[in-house]
């Protein structure tokens, strides 16, 4: 048998046999916009608690939870500069509405606002 066959078959076996990395979760296949301007890529996103561990082709990694989101678009989260969500906030203080469209953080403060909401000083 020659020599680089039996080389290339060893290297194989031990990266075949590598332990999988685990990570909390695993956002798999999704069209990733990674917010530098970059094209966007197929690939999966890997979280460890409040962390982005790994993004890019995981496949010898695994995650405690698993999404497949096929087709869709894996971005990070978007800020609302001029938010107008003060009175949806108080009546779901979960701020759902903003949320489920991808934005992470509201500025508010540009004008008036709906505080304080009582007499107190």
């Amino acid at each position: 048998m020659p020599r680089g066959f039996v080389c290339a078959s060893i290297v194989l076996l031990l990266f075949g046999c590598a332990p999988k990395t685990e990570y909390d979760l695993i956002i798999r296949n999704g069209k990733i916009y990674d917010g530098s301007g970059a094209p966007t890529y197929a690939g999966d996103v890997a979280i460890n608690a409040d962390t982005i561990a790994a993004l890019g082709v995981l496949k010898n990694a695994a995650g405690r939870v698993e999404i497949d989101v096929n087709g869709m678009a894996v971005a990070p989260g978007f800020i609302n500069m001029l938010s107008w969500a003060t009175e949806t906030l108080l009546v779901d203080g979960r701020s759902q509405s903003d949320i489920r469209q991808g934005v992470t953080l509201e500025i508010f403060g540009e004008g008036w606002s709906m505080g304080p909401l009582n007499d107190a000083p």
